[in-house]
């Protein structure tokens, strides 16, 4: 970006007044499958979401991934949008079965370049690339052969990282392996309402465990290349009881934190597998995906925590109720999750910015390693757009982004060292099971002509990266 574009763009928005560090990272985030669209295109194979898009029933209105909002070929545009808001940073997705169609085998030369060219399209914007090699769109040759129940995916995993690098390595300081593997494994695996769509509890907690695997093999290798900057991305809960004076409540804490936060947290930083969740697993069969040295090999050095954060979860003990069998958290059957009292947002997930606050200082407390950089944060409401005058007013998000970026600011006047936030979504577009009915872009998509309209909050948070902060009074 120019200086007379960011003398432009600073001119809008007055001093900060809650100012955030000097080098704070303002960037948006992204995900490939949920925008690129283009998927016959340049030998990309298929992926598990696009067979699970495309199996009736499992997606709403059987919306799909196919088109999405056709970044593929729209990508220069979106980089230009990116930087008429002054966004420093660009968190996105590399698609595996761009990379490799199949899972396996040497690079697919078409779907290097364009990353390639998206790459050199954000640096050429003065928009640092962050790149996250998972996120969800394992090859469907590699589910054939067991997806991440597999430890040959762990494997096949590093080895597509290291074709990653070896192509955008010499651009890309930031990479990211993975994005929030809880999802991944539990509700692919366990409740079966993402992709691959199973509802097998003991293949999930196999999953979960070769997701980390994966992980601990690429960071090492990623490293080894010159990789400069290397993390991990968490979608951790910030769970509290419903009654605070209840033991079984907070037991019902205890349970969740461990099958949510702590399966991925304690081996990533070094504690291995903490001994409760492991006797939840048990429930469910063998642990016999669980060798010597792996982990060792999880708890590979890390330079940053990515968090992603939208709402709190509060549980509490129902003695003798059983969740279906299908639910996302094994071992669950007598808890029950409390919507507490508050606005919601379209997903009906409660706004909470301070319980972003107390996450934040909870993982500072208890895991200080790495510094932490908020990957996703946003929310889905009903946004309108006023044809007439090309804009669409969100002002409901306006006022989350707002409370959540408070929430962040307290958490670094308390001693948590946050580097960066990354809004959730640049763009509105296939929001996975829910298809094209929830909107988290601070960019509307007219899914009928693909044309991009900047809603209100993309100009307030324009404003915020200009100023390098908020005003001192909240929007509400």
């Amino acid at each position: 970006m120019s200086m007379q574009t960011v003398r432009q763009v600073a001119a809008h928005a007055p001093q900060a007044e809650l100012a955030f560090p000097a080098g704070f990272v303002w960037g948006a985030a992204t995900a490939a499958y949920q925008i690129e669209g283009a998927v016959l295109d340049g030998g990309r194979g298929r992926s598990i979401w696009d067979t699970f898009s495309h199996t009736p029933g499992r997606t709403h209105n059987g919306d799909t991934g196919d088109v999405a909002c056709d970044h593929y070929h729209r990508y220069p545009e979106d980089v230009a949008l990116m930087g008429r808001l002054g966004v420093r940073a660009y968190r996105f997705s590399v698609a595996w079965p761009r990379i490799q169609p199949d899972g396996a085998g040497p690079a697919n030369p078409a779907g290097l370049d364009f990353y390639d060219r998206l790459v050199d399209e954000l640096i050429g914007h003065g928009i640092d690339p962050i790149v996250t090699l998972y996120h969800w769109d394992l090859p469907q040759a590699l589910e054939d052969r067991g997806g991440w129940g597999s430890r040959e995916t762990a494997h096949r995993f590093a080895r597509y990282a290291e074709l990653v690098h070896a192509r955008v390595g010499d651009r890309v300081r930031t990479w990211i392996t993975l994005n929030e593997p809880w999802c991944a494994a539990f509700l692919g695996y366990a409740a079966g309402v993402h992709a691959p769509g199973r509802t097998d509890p003991a293949a999930a907690f196999a999953a979960a465990h070769h997701l980390l695997l994966g992980h601990g093999e690429a960071v090492p290798a990623l490293r080894a290349a010159g990789a400069e900057t290397l993390g991990l991305t968490l979608n951790p809960a910030a769970v509290r009881p419903a009654d605070p004076d209840a033991q079984g409540d907070l037991a019902a804490v205890r349970l969740i934190d461990g099958l949510q936060n702590r399966i991925f947290l304690d081996p990533v930083f070094g504690r291995g597998y903490p001994a409760d969740v492991l006797a939840v697993a048990r429930r469910f069969g063998p642990l016999d995906w669980l060798r010597d040295g792996d982990e060792q090999t999880i708890a590979a050095p890390l330079d940053l925590l990515g968090i992603n954060y939208y709402f709190p979860a509060v549980v509490q003990a129902r003695p003798g109720e059983r969740e279906p069998a299908a639910a996302p958290y094994p071992g669950s059957e007598e808890i029950g999750f409390v919507r507490p009292p508050g606005p919601v947002t379209e997903m009906g997930w409660v706004i909470e910015p301070a319980g972003l606050t107390w996450l934040l200082e909870r993982l500072a407390r208890d895991y200080p390693a790495v510094p932490i950089l908020i990957t996703e944060n946003g929310a889905a409401f009903d946004d309108r757009l006023d044809g007439a005058v090309a804009r669409v007013p969100d002002p409901r998000r306006v006022a989350y982004l707002d409370g959540h970026l408070r929430a962040v600011h307290a958490a670094i006047a308390r001693g948590v060292d946050v580097r960066g936030y990354l809004v959730w979504s640049l763009l509105d577009n296939f929001e996975w099971a829910e298809g094209y009915r929830k909107r988290f872009g601070v960019i509307y998509v007219d899914y009928s002509s693909q044309a991009r309209v900047p809603k209100d909050s993309a100009w307030w948070y324009r404003d915020v990266i200009a100023r390098g902060g908020l005003t001192a009074e909240p929007v509400t």
